[in-house]
């Protein structure tokens, strides 16, 4: 089979699920060309930038397989309208709380304001901000989304992670965010474009649906200290002020699991790199 056949299944069976989320949302095929030609041309922009060049007309065409004039109408760069997770001054205090807390459960109730010499809301906002939000707007952010019950002077924390179930942009953010990220490790592994990060997943089918929700509790459970580590270290990173270029990163986890009806049990690994 040739790599154009090829690379059509893999990125079909990839886009499927955001696809089956497009059309929930409302997103008709003209919103999705529209946006598939817009990013055949920021893509194919970059691709001859990468190599020096800044493309013209034509050569744009010829790499997105889109006609002269599609080209040509299509100069402007439309507005990204969802927040980056990066940015959201909730998530980094509620990640700095639950680190608190994994350190001493106590912690889990904390005064909105207190003297400087005890940990409160306000000073765990301020630091995990850098005091670029005011820490009264983060803990009614936080509130809306249910994530913390504010009681008269103290704020506690319900919740194990930053999971806005009831804010479907905060949900589309991070859908988005942690979406992208994943399969850019993957795209980047195919395409050998630097060292091969880490991407590996174990699976297994002809179980019962009991036993899958038992392994989905597992992995949650496993992630939650691994979680924990990972936020203490990159805290130190950041802490650390290095010098020269700087860099972001991101580390996931996921599981997924249905009903198969009778099909035959099999059970492998996926460990490209």
């Amino acid at each position: 089979m040739n790599q154009i056949a090829l690379a059509f299944s893999a990125c079909a069976r990839v886009l499927r699920p955001v696809v089956k989320l497009a059309l929930a949302l409302g997103l008709k095929q003209a919103h999705l060309q529209e946006m598939l030609n817009e990013l055949l041309l920021e893509e194919g922009r970059a691709s001859w930038r990468a190599r020096g060049i800044e493309p013209n007309l034509s050569q744009l065409s010829v790499t997105t397989g889109m006609n002269r004039k599609a080209v040509t109408s299509r100069v402007r760069v439309p507005k990204d309208a969802l927040e980056a997770t990066e940015t959201s001054a909730a998530a980094k205090v509620l990640t700095l709380w639950l680190q608190m807390v994994t350190d001493n459960p106590a912690l889990r109730t904390l005064p909105i304001t207190a003297d400087p010499k005890r940990p409160s809301f306000e000073s765990t906002a301020w630091l995990a901000s850098r005091g670029n939000v005011h820490h009264r707007a983060i803990l009614d952010e936080l509130v809306r989304m249910e994530m913390v019950v504010e009681q008269e002077h103290d704020a506690e924390l319900r919740t194990e992670g930053f999971i806005p179930a009831n804010d479907l942009a905060a949900m589309l953010a991070f859908f988005a965010d942690n979406g992208r990220d994943h399969v850019n490790a993957a795209v980047s592994n195919i395409l050998s474009e630097q060292a091969p990060f880490l991407e590996r997943s174990v699976y297994a089918s002809g179980l019962s649906i009991e036993a899958c929700e038992v392994i989905h509790q597992e992995a949650r459970r496993r992630w939650a200290g691994l979680h924990h580590e990972l936020a203490h270290a990159m805290r130190q990173g950041v802490e650390a002020q290095p010098q020269g270029p700087l860099g972001r990163i991101r580390v996931g986890i996921y599981t997924y699991f249905e009903e198969i009806g009778a099909k035959q049990s099999e059970l492998g690994n996926t460990e490209p790199h």
